[in-house]
């Protein structure tokens, strides 16, 4: 279940670089469905990391709420609709509405209006100690950092206003947000109050938010608020403080605020990755994976080499000893070794009819088809020492399967005299010693 942790700092604001221990928060813990889990006020960053821990809460989504004068509202026309040349075009696009150098200030792009796009602006350098102050916290990753004002409900229309204590926050129906001193907030409604020359009188429907404590301290504010008469005020009681308030209308997209951490701010960049302790460990693994890989590679390539080399010295070898046969190769040689070997140790280097026709008989008998090839005729000549066989055969490949399978046992075998015919082949096969 995924939980989100709404964190507002409680004034006065500590120097988040020399003493950020010292500053107090006031939050709250929703689940996933918005229900809230937990709360606090005036709290420590200890408290509240104690509290998840307490929990067996872990990668908790903090988000940062700081006050809403830290960042300005503005509106880019932008033309562009890729992403990539609407952020090219963005700084001259709000550089006449922002009061210092646009190169020192971080913006943040919001969605797109009538007007043009939504966008945040605040000074760099602050945006960088908020990232600060809200980073490294304990069971909780910062996800979001947003003005606290920009979360608030819209009302459609109008603006809606939520007192808090000193501090009076405002937001438009087109996300444009302030932060004031609630003392100013009359002269506010004053401004409101006058339309611009050439539209019609209207009612402007305001939500007024704050707690019965908070419109009972304010009651004469609020009378300064009515007082126009074009404002329609409609009250809405807090029962808990506000803070709740802009964590509900958040979770509940009641409002559309603009998230600072974007660019080299934004939170997903830093977000540390699960398997981040396992880094160096994949690596080296990796590595020797490469190293073995590129070892197994090169032994393969190194034995082929010397067994096309031992192959090669075979052959030498071997033909050095039998010129003549042209039969042999690196595949074979051995098979016609032995058969060489066998008939020379059974019969010596001259075979006689026994021997040769024992050969005959035998390759005959293996023939896959035997009943298909017939001898017609066999004659032997002692002072040649060959066996001469007139044999017949369906097809050629028959005789050519026997001559094959005697000189595999090492004999010479030929075919000659061969004549095709309607019904096979037939043929003189010789067969001698070798």
């Amino acid at each position: 279940m995924s939980y989100r942790l709404y964190v507002r700092p409680v004034p006065p604001l500590a120097d988040p670089e020399q003493n950020p221990e010292a500053q107090a928060y006031n939050w709250v813990l929703h689940d996933a469905s918005g229900d809230t889990q937990a709360r606090g006020v005036g709290d420590s960053q200890f408290d509240i990391e104690q509290t998840l821990g307490q929990n067996a809460l872990e990668n908790v989504l903090l988000i940062g709420l700081i006050p809403g004068d830290e960042a300005l509202f503005c509106v880019a026309d932008i033309p562009a609709k890729q992403s990539r040349f609407i952020h090219q075009a963005l700084p001259y696009a709000v550089e006449e509405q922002i009061a210092q150098d646009i190169d020192t200030v971080h913006l943040a792009l919001g969605k797109h209006m009538d007007e043009g796009f939504r966008v945040a602006a605040i000074d760099d350098e602050r945006m960088a100690q908020w990232v600060s102050l809200f980073s490294g916290w304990e069971h909780a990753r910062l996800d979001a950092i947003f003005p606290d004002a920009a979360l608030l409900p819209t009302t459609e229309g109008g603006w809606s206003v939520c007192i808090d204590g000193d501090t009076t926050l405002m937001v438009s129906d087109r996300g444009e947000w302030l932060s004031m001193h609630s003392a100013n907030l009359g002269m506010f409604a004053h401004t409101l109050a006058v339309p611009p020359s050439e539209e019609v009188v209207a009612e402007m429907p305001v939500s007024l938010y704050a707690t019965e404590e908070e419109f009972n301290l304010h009651e004469s504010v609020i009378g300064e608020l009515k007082a126009p008469g074009r404002l329609t005020v409609r009250r809405e009681t807090l029962e808990l403080m506000p803070l709740e308030l802009l964590a509900h209308a958040h979770h509940h997209h009641l409002s559309s605020p603009i998230n600072l951490c974007q660019g080299k701010f934004s939170a997903r960049s830093n977000k540390a990755s699960p398997f981040k302790p396992w880094k160096p460990l994949v690596a080296v693994a990796a590595v020797w994976f490469g190293v073995q890989v590129a070892l197994e590679i090169g032994m393969g390539l190194y034995h082929e080499r010397q067994a096309n080399q031992l192959e090669e010295q075979a052959m030498a070898v071997y033909r050095e000893a039998f010129p003549g046969d042209r039969r042999a190769h690196a595949g074979n040689v051995r098979r016609v070794i032995e058969g060489q070997l066998r008939v020379a140790g059974s019969d010596g280097p001259d075979l006689d009819f026994i021997s040769l026709m024992k050969y005959t008989g035998q390759e005959y008998s293996e023939l896959p088809s035997a009943q298909s090839v017939t001898f017609n005729s066999v004659n032997f000549s002692r002072s040649r020492g060959e066996l001469v066989v007139d044999v017949r055969a369906d097809s050629y490949d028959r005789l050519s399967t026997l001559r094959n399978g005697l000189a595999n046992q090492g004999l010479e075998a030929q075919i000659g005299s061969v004549v095709n015919e309607s019904s096979g082949a037939r043929g003189r096969l010789t067969v001698s010693g070798g």
